[in-house]
């Protein structure tokens, strides 16, 4: 099979899966992610992300897009 083609596969099973299955995927590869990115984070890092993450799907915290955020930085709108 092409490379090309597993990528696609890999994509459109990505997007349906469930989450468990997702994260499941991303331990396996999340060092070579980290590395490709240049980015390493602590496992408890990741974990904090994890729970804001969660916290923020769930509604439990508000987020704002980049206006509003450039906006509360700047003093001209509460958050």
């Amino acid at each position: 099979m092409a490379t090309l083609t597993i990528r696609q596969k890999l994509m459109s099973y990505l997007a349906d899966a469930d989450d468990s299955k997702v994260k499941a995927i991303y331990t396996l590869l999340k060092k070579e992610i980290q590395e490709e990115e240049g980015i390493t984070l602590t496992d408890e890092q990741l974990s904090i992300l994890d729970q804001e993450h969660d916290m923020h799907v769930s509604g439990k915290t508000k987020s704002y897009n980049r206006k509003e955020a450039s906006q509360i930085i700047r003093g001209q709108k509460a958050f």
